[in-house]
């Protein structure tokens, strides 16, 4: 689509190259300076005590006022206050969000009245086949641990998620 997707990693070196679909990929202390590129912001961080306002008034400042923020993550990953007045002063174009730091949102919300903003509710599970989908990965789990293999998407509940 002719994009150029950049990325943040937490434990990222200048020479990764581990996803052919990313151009370029930042360290968490360079996030600054790849937000001040971006056109479209995509927040999907899990919620841990090192995400929890990772997106606040110094990332929405170095924004571009074109830009676009996008949570499908966790809420409180963005500094809610911060991200209400960057799209209240017009500081960044506008946002869509499926996650807030209170859910559902409340009626009355700042948030409903922007029409910078695009609210959604978080169901991205709710697909036609997702009850099938995950049904059939249980088995394959499940015969993954039978047979001693190492099994698929492990959490790893040291990150915090």
């Amino acid at each position: 689509m002719g994009m150029n997707v950049l990325a943040v990693k937490r434990h990222a070196i200048a020479s990764d190259r581990s996803d052919p679909l990313v151009d370029q990929i930042y360290s968490s202390n360079q996030r600054i300076e790849m937000l001040s590129r971006c056109d479209y912001v995509v927040v999907a961080t899990p919620l841990n005590a090192e995400t929890r306002g990772l997106m606040g008034e110094a990332e929405f400042a170095v924004m571009k006022e074109t830009s676009v923020v996008i949570n499908l993550g966790r809420g409180p990953v963005i500094d809610e206050g911060a991200m209400l007045k960057a799209l209240s002063e017009h500081k960044i174009k506008g946002a869509a969000l499926d996650v807030f730091d209170e859910e559902p949102l409340p009626g009355g919300h700042p948030l409903y009245k922007l029409e910078n903003v695009l609210l959604s509710p978080h169901c991205a599970d709710h697909t036609p086949d997702w009850l099938d989908n995950a049904g059939r990965f249980f088995m394959a789990q499940f015969e993954r641990f039978r047979g001693g293999e190492p099994l698929l998407n492990v959490v790893d509940k040291n990150l915090g998620y």
